[in-house]
């Protein structure tokens, strides 16, 4: 783990880019009207092609840091924290594509006072066609993550995705497991006591594993369903869905296989290995004949 730091009370907005077509002037226009704060936005970018971050980039008080490849998404986050400097004590790390509703980090900073141990803060998330997406849920055990996996795109309402996802929980604030990484406030002592996202994650549960982590060292992940934002979704993924749905595959492994580590649980790490290899393959197949 990195020294404790002290920080500062500034806002800052890291978000992650990758060729983002039309979506990213959107997010930025819509921007100005979620906080009346001051803040710093910081263009992350994973080695874009479109020009866009270059050229929304002379915007303020809009700041380009490439990093010139693609990285993944938790890696780009995190050099995007790391150059910001010490008087910004809270960092939302957000998607290139979504749209800010009308004072929604200002209504998480406001929950942040009411959570003094919350180390990461989730608005409500709406879809392009106005369905709360589940962004707040539980942390998927062995059992709910196999019953979800192996039911999820056969049965959906079955029971095991409906706890991992919070499908019937209520509307209000409250703690949850983790916090969709597609728009997250997060207390950047917390975010340094975890040493931000494993950069180990390509793309997907890199957000899944932060809120584990910080609920391992007493953090709080705490949705606010008061700030709203809208995800228009699955931008980047659309561009490489093949290898999306195989890193989607490959994070759902590793994120299991690392908390049951050792001899004894070898046999289990085969199987989830094998398993998830033969549900990435049967997506991968849908999607090509869906197409």
């Amino acid at each position: 783990m990195t020294d404790a730091r002290t920080y500062g009370d500034e806002l800052a907005v890291v978000i992650v880019t990758y060729s983002p077509g039309e979506v990213l002037e959107p997010c930025l226009d819509t921007l100005a009207k979620a906080t009346e704060r001051p803040l710093r936005v910081i263009l992350a970018d994973n080695g874009s092609t479109d020009g866009e971050p270059e050229r929304l980039s002379a915007r303020e008080p809009v700041e380009l840091v490439p990093m010139g490849d693609n990285l993944g998404y938790g890696s780009a986050a995190n050099r995007g924290v790391a150059a910001l400097d010490d008087s910004v004590g809270w960092v939302v790390v957000a998607n290139q594509d979504v749209e800010w509703g009308q004072g929604s980090l200002d209504a998480l900073l406001d929950a942040a006072k009411r959570w003094p141990r919350a180390g990461a803060l989730g608005p409500l998330i709406r879809e392009r066609d106005g369905a709360v997406y589940p962004s707040a849920r539980l942390q998927p055990s062995l059992g709910r993550g196999i019953g979800h996996a192996l039911f999820g795109k056969v049965w959906p309402s079955n029971p095991w995705t409906s706890a991992y996802r919070q499908s019937e929980a209520e509307i209000t604030e409250r703690t949850a497991g983790w916090l969709s990484g597609s728009c997250v406030l997060l207390r950047r002592e917390a975010f340094d006591a975890v040493d931000g996202f494993d950069p180990r994650y390509f793309m997907f549960f890199e957000d899944v594993d932060l809120g584990d982590r910080l609920d391992r060292v007493g953090w709080l992940n705490v949705y606010v369903p008061d700030a709203e934002i809208m995800h228009i979704g699955g931008h980047s993924a659309k561009q490489a869905s093949v290898r999306m749905l195989t890193e989607h595959h490959r994070s759902a492994y590793r994120f299991l296989s690392d908390r049951y580590r050792g001899p004894r649980w070898a046999p289990l790490r085969l199987l989830l290995r094998a398993a998830l290899s033969v549900r990435a393959r049967l997506e991968i197949r849908a999607a090509a004949k869906s197409r």
